[in-house]
């Protein structure tokens, strides 16, 4: 067998070690030492696997990823999500399906001091959707809204897909970051959009009744009050981080910290609840550096089976051209969106995919942009759709049924794709303020 015969196997071998149920990490790794000793032999096979794990983890980078999970774990505890709500509530409310669009504003800020989906979601299904209950919301729309706006967790920097790109695609976090802004901004629009498009031509799908409940009122005062520390979170990361006076890593620090004070000055952070924060920040950081060690030992097996040169090959060189490539690459993320988890998708694609890419002289920042925006769809398709699930288990309502949820998503999903769409001609929505 050829190099190249021995990749394209490997690619099929991994994708049923997947469907078996095998942890991608360990089919990874396990793949691609078995295709390097077959390319090449057992001595270059254990060789390649010891400079990938020194190469891959020593990065003073990796820092980050801690430190942003852990800041992010804190901002939840703290009821900081609970305060984005009640200031963008006592601003919109009185506009159509205005608490629709005030969970909408309250996510894209959360996301900004978080960077995690998961956790966007898991705090609004709790914050948002009894208050919009209360006020005549269908339960659909509701949870749909949470699920929708809760991907702006993963766009809005910082965020883990980012950093994961980064890594993967030897790209600046900084720019990733700074890549991240204008899309998010313009997908929180288009959620605004259609919240309120939908208010106006199906009401049904919006409102079961009329809205007889009273709002719980906040002064000017509080919503001073409130607002703090959330700006001053965003102020230290994104300030400090854009204004080039802290990198990523030091930003991550800084904004661990500052949750960390923030917390304790709400009394909200105990011994226990502490100590569970770290080792879940220490769970979540072993399996997100695990994943990119495995996912760098199977880009290097392809590169030398030569498997993503024959691709860019007949990709470009045909009749498909690199827009068909992109459009094909979208397609397929979209697709996986609906049976694995996000990193899975990237960790998989991306090393076939990125020389792809670079070939076609495609802007990898954009690349990425597009990459994170069409992986986060599949955080609301079915039947995967971790966000729909996350919100299920956190709203632990027996009477709620998974399809209200996923029915609810759908015209969150059609955004998402015009969004995406409008990115993919207008490039520069992406990466006009990373240029700068």
């Amino acid at each position: 067998m050829t190099p190249f015969d021995i990749g394209l196997i490997a690619i099929g071998v991994l994708v049923l070690l997947i469907l078996i149920g095998m942890p991608i990490g360990i089919g990874m790794l396990a793949v691609s030492c078995v295709g390097v000793l077959f390319i090449r032999n057992e001595t270059v096979a254990i060789r390649m696997m010891t400079q990938v794990a020194n190469d891959s983890l020593e990065e003073y980078l990796f820092a980050v990823v801690p430190l942003f999970v852990l800041m992010g774990l804190l901002v939840t505890v703290s009821g900081v999500g609970k305060d984005t709500f009640d200031v963008f509530q006592k601003m919109l409310r009185r506009i159509t399906a205005g608490l629709g669009v005030a969970t909408v504003f309250a996510n894209a800020v959360f996301a900004a001091i978080t960077g995690i989906s998961i956790a966007s979601a898991t705090v609004f299904s709790r914050i948002a959707v009894p208050e919009m209950r209360r006020h005549g919301y269908t339960r659909s729309f509701s949870t749909g809204v949470v699920a929708g706006s809760s991907v702006l967790g993963m766009l809005i920097p910082p965020s883990l897909l980012m950093i994961v790109y980064a890594v993967l695609a030897e790209q600046s976090v900084g720019r990733m970051f700074l890549a991240g802004i204008g899309p998010g901004l313009l997908l929180a629009v288009a959620f605004t959009i259609t919240i309120l498009l939908l208010a106006w031509s199906q009401r049904s799908f919006v409102f079961e009744g009329h809205d007889d409940a009273t709002y719980d009122d906040i002064g000017l005062v509080d919503v001073i009050r409130k607002s703090i520390p959330i700006f001053s979170l965003m102020v230290v990361v994104l300030g400090g981080l854009y204004g080039g006076f802290l990198n990523p890593t030091e930003a991550g620090a800084a904004g661990a910290f500052g949750a960390l004070v923030i917390a304790v000055m709400r009394r909200s952070l105990d011994r226990a609840t502490f100590w569970r924060l770290l080792v879940e920040t220490g769970q979540i950081t072993v399996s997100v550096l695990f994943l990119i060690l495995a996912a760098t030992f199977f880009s290097r097996m392809l590169a030398l089976s030569g498997v993503p040169r024959e691709l860019s090959e007949l990709f470009l060189s045909g009749n498909i051209g690199p827009y068909g490539f992109l459009v094909a690459y979208i397609v397929l993320i979209v697709a996986l969106g609906c049976l694995i988890d996000s990193i899975s998708i990237m960790l998989i694609v991306l090393p076939i995919a990125l020389p792809i890419a670079d070939a076609a002289a495609f802007d990898l920042i954009w690349f990425g942009v597009i990459t994170v925006i069409a992986v986060e769809i599949g955080l609301l398709t079915p039947p995967f759709g971790l966000s729909v699930y996350t919100i299920k288990s956190a709203m632990d309502d027996p009477d709620l049924k998974v399809g209200e949820i996923f029915r609810g998503a759908v015209p969150f999903i059609l955004a998402m794709l015009a969004t995406l769409a409008v990115i993919v001609v207008f490039p520069s929505i992406a990466t006009w303020l990373a240029q700068n």
